[in-house]
């Protein structure tokens, strides 16, 4: 799996180890993914998404799921993140339909 979030983009960086001696050392900083189901009113079910930690708290941040989907431009969103808000728009369109 790629080590970057499909959500927010965040991804690897790179930098130094420095020991006390001031030798350095490259290293890789990795982003704290999360596999975790998050709740889509629109779908009515949990769907379960693997974000890094900045991801969830700036979904929670924008009110949900749907809320942070609806208000992201595509091309700011990964190939899963796309997808899940091609599932939603078509269910909203549906709930409008039948109103």
């Amino acid at each position: 799996m790629a080590r970057r979030c499909a959500f927010v983009g965040k991804s690897v960086m790179s930098g130094n180890n420095v020991s006390h001696a001031n030798n350095k050392t490259r290293r890789r900083f990795l982003p704290n993914m999360q596999t975790t189901a998050l709740y889509s009113d629109a779908l009515g079910k949990m769907v379960r998404l693997r974000l890094s930690t900045r991801a969830i708290r700036t979904i929670e941040h924008k009110g949900g799921l749907d809320a942070f989907l609806t208000g992201t431009a595509r091309a700011k969103l990964g190939a899963e993140a796309l997808r899940v808000k091609r599932q939603i728009e078509k269910a909203k369109a549906r709930k409008q339909a039948s109103v």
